[in-house]
């Protein structure tokens, strides 16, 4: 861990004039570090909410007037306050979020068929949609959550509705309306080939400013080769991201064996069909041969790494230090209601404690560092979905998507004192919660506090 001025901008480059200026502690990663510590740092943001400039305080004559700002413009942080970038959730199920915490007692096919479709099967009733859907997109961003990939349900109105809400509240999110056609459990929740096809080609049409829509094929299990060709050819046509499951469990994946017998693997289903691209990302991946690894390497596929489920499920632990030496990109997930917490700090901790088991089950294993972690809950998460030219890190040209974090909050869950000269990014990451973040910043403008109108 080393303090760096890596990213900071020359005080000779200019643009448009800034509309926030920001005084005081950045912590962000690059795919050089996984993490930057800019003290006293200035940060300007533009109207469009784009991050004009990263300069030392000292230089704030030279930068103010080459930006065109007052020193009365400039908001200083308080003592041991800093900002990091937001955090990036790459799969939560929205839909799930009325029985998180409950019903874990199962493995994950019985699981699905006992608990989640006859629950989703709900989202039929936009009113009973309304309700989930707004408090699961507010519960997250009051947890630093700025950016989410969500699975709605195969309801084409009620997934519209989430992405109306997301945008309604200020977050960046990629939403899926699931797509199925085999399901026996519950034989009433999914849909014929023709059906799913005409109703994703109607879900791609929509467009908001920070949301974006996202084909996916619920899972292997649940789809027949002719619904995955009509989504691989959806994608494609429309050049949309993917996402999906794989390799959650042993059984999934075996039953996968006998659905699919002329493919050799799991992944090779997905790639026959054109659904394993630079702009899918798939969770969980806890049984992924080598072999499988080469294949997201080579097509630039990502994995959700999700291990709050793993363990909650019984399903498996990602060996995360595998995957990012077989270069594959790879950012965290909680995995809504699988995770039985919608916070990604939950995800940053589970993943180090996944790391720390794997390392008791083989000494010679590898850990994750709390650095590594930090960054694949933000910087590798954007690279997962894609959105790394936007948000992630502060960078110049990158939308300003970040959480003001006060370590110092009265009644808050840890304690600082006064003879500590680390910076409070661990102690926030480890035991901290939504009472440590302040402000939550998304492409420049402040989205909590919420506006009371909200």
């Amino acid at each position: 861990l080393a303090i760096s001025r890596a990213g900071m901008t020359s005080c000779a480059e200019r643009s448009a004039p800034v509309a926030r200026v920001f005084r005081g502690t950045f912590m962000h990663s690059s795919g050089s570090a996984p993490l930057h510590i800019l003290e006293d740092a200035l940060l300007g943001v533009n109207e469009q909410g784009k991050i004009s400039f990263v300069g030392a305080a000292h230089e704030v004559d030279c930068l103010s007037k080459t930006w065109g700002f007052s020193s009365s413009q400039i908001k200083e942080l308080g003592p041991q306050e800093f900002f990091m970038p937001g955090l990036i959730d790459t799969h939560i199920h929205a839909s799930q979020y009325s029985y998180t915490g409950t019903a874990l007692d199962m493995p994950l096919l019985q699981w699905l068929n006992t608990y989640t479709f006859p629950t989703e099967a709900n989202y039929k009733d936009l009113n009973f949609s309304k309700d989930v859907y707004t408090k699961v997109v507010k519960r997250t961003l009051k947890n630093g959550t700025t950016t989410a990939c969500y699975f709605a349900t195969i309801h084409t109105d009620s997934s519209l509705l989430l992405a109306e809400i997301a945008d309604k509240f200020g977050q960046r999110a990629l939403v899926g309306k699931v797509c199925m056609d085999v399901n026996k459990a519950v034989k009433h929740y999914k849909e014929t080939p023709e059906q799913s096809k005409k109703e994703t080609n109607r879900w791609v049409l929509w467009l908001y400013p920070l949301v974006m829509p996202i084909v996916t094929p619920r899972f292997a299990v649940s789809c027949s080769p002719q619904l995955l060709s009509h989504l691989g050819d959806i994608a494609k046509n429309n050049n949309l991201h993917i996402q999906s499951h794989i390799s959650e469990n042993k059984e999934e994946v075996n039953l996968v064996k006998e659905l699919f017998p002329s493919c050799q693997s799991y992944t090779e289903v997905y790639r026959k069909h054109n659904l394993l691209t630079d702009k899918t990302v798939m969770a969980h991946g806890c049984h992924l041969t080598d072999s499988e690894l080469k294949l997201f390497r080579d097509a630039g596929a990502a994995i959700s790494h999700c291990p709050n489920s793993n363990i909650s499920l019984c399903s498996g632990m990602l060996d995360v230090r595998r995957v990012l030496k077989s270069k594959v990109k790879l950012g965290l997930g909680t995995d809504v209601a699988g995770g039985y917490s919608p916070s990604m700090l939950d995800a940053i901790r589970r993943a180090l404690d996944t790391s720390k088991a794997l390392k008791i089950k083989d000494p010679q294993h590898e850990t994750l560092s709390f650095e590594e972690v930090f960054r694949l809950a933000t910087l590798g998460g954007s690279q997962a979905l894609c959105l790394e030219k936007k948000t992630g890190s502060f960078e110049v040209g990158k939308d300003f998507d970040a959480l003001l974090i006060n370590p110092l909050v009265q009644d808050g869950p840890f304690d600082v004192f006064p003879d500590d000269t680390e910076h409070a990014l661990h102690p926030f990451d480890s035991a901290g919660d939504d009472r440590n973040i302040r402000e939550v910043y998304i492409s420049g403008k402040r989205v909590v506090p919420f506006q009371k109108s909200l």
